[in-house]
């Protein structure tokens, strides 16, 4: 049955592949974001530029659809943009609910992360039943954010009588992510800019699963329920020698404690931006990379019918994106 359907956040990597999931579904699809798409534009998607934070365009996009996706979001790993990211994803999220219950609305699938649960100092595979890895996060702006996300959206949701479901995937590959937002890391391997082999694991995730998996969640997604979306669960070493071997680009070779880690990433941090630069390196990146962010997929997969393609072929697919579609000097 064909279904009304808004999208926040919808030109994002995540959102113009959801949209594609939506449309292909046949629901009828609206997007509210700060910029045009030519992606959205090809798929027919009813565009209004806006934002979640202010202006009456929330309203006018939220007119008269049945869901909500609510995907408006900010991804940095730099601590100066803690307040930004916290606005955003908690008052944002916030301001959202309280206009769908305004205009009737009663269901919202709201896009998390994995790593608000599903990250571990220990090789541990975590599921839905882990809490707030609040304590572990803490320094690591996007992550805190998200879990004051999570739980102003259940709890807030509840409160003005909506169904919230929230789908947490991991690490975003694939193509089609043209403002770097995920596959960063990947573009950084492909320019040789990642010099040591960090001590933990990685989880990582097709984004046209993800976005497959979270539109099947407006009418299969529990209300007050959350869905870890993941691939393959992979040290670091691994993760770097598949992605060697299909980029053709030796994999790093040192190996270092990781204090030594740190404490080079936070000189070398501290140097580029006392010259005004953008840093290589950072601390927070090398912290998250001495942890292991693995998960465990089986309650998406038997309720919303997930299923995550052969992680090869994503990382092919996002090594051929990142050469051809966005960086030719690759």
């Amino acid at each position: 049955m064909k279904t009304s359907v808004l999208v926040t956040g919808a030109t994002g990597f995540l959102g113009e592949h959801l949209c594609r999931a939506l449309v292909e579904a046949e629901h009828i699809v609206r997007g509210l974001s700060r910029s045009r798409s030519a992606v959205l534009d090809d798929l027919g998607v009813e565009s209004v530029r806006g934002d979640v934070l202010s202006g009456d365009e929330l309203d006018r996009a939220i007119d008269g659809v049945s869901a909500v996706f609510h995907l408006a979001g900010a991804v940095s790993r730099d601590p100066d943009d803690a307040q930004r990211m916290m606005r955003l994803h908690v008052d944002g999220t916030r301001r959202v609910l309280e206009r769908m219950a305004a205009a009737g609305v009663r269901r919202m699938i709201l896009a998390s992360t994995s790593g608000t649960i599903g990250v571990s100092k220990s090789e541990e595979i975590l599921d839905e039943t882990a809490p707030y890895a609040e304590e572990l996060v803490a320094g690591w702006p996007y992550y805190a954010s998200k879990i004051y996300q999570e739980r102003l959206a259940f709890e807030h949701g509840e409160r003005l009588g909506i169904e919230v479901v929230a789908v947490n995937p991991s690490l975003l590959l694939g193509p089609g992510d043209r403002r770097l937002s995920s596959t960063g890391d990947v573009r950084k391997f492909l320019k040789r800019q990642i010099p040591t082999i960090p001590e933990g694991g990685i989880n990582f995730v097709d984004a046209r699963d993800a976005a497959a998996a979270t539109a099947a969640a407006l009418d299969k997604g529990r209300s007050g329920e959350r869905y870890l979306l993941g691939g393959p669960n992979w040290t670091m070493k691994e993760f770097f020698a598949r992605l060697g071997r299909v980029a053709n680009v030796a994999p790093p070779r040192l190996k270092l404690p990781a204090s030594w880690n740190k404490l080079g990433a936070s000189l070398v941090e501290e140097l580029y931006r006392w010259r005004g630069k953008e840093p290589p390196v950072d601390r927070i990146s090398v912290e998250m990379a001495e942890c292991y962010w693995w998960i465990d997929s089986r309650k998406a997969a038997e309720e919303l019918g997930f299923v995550s393609r052969d992680p090869q072929l994503t990382l092919v697919d996002t090594v051929s994106y990142l050469r051809q579609g966005v960086d030719h000097e690759l």
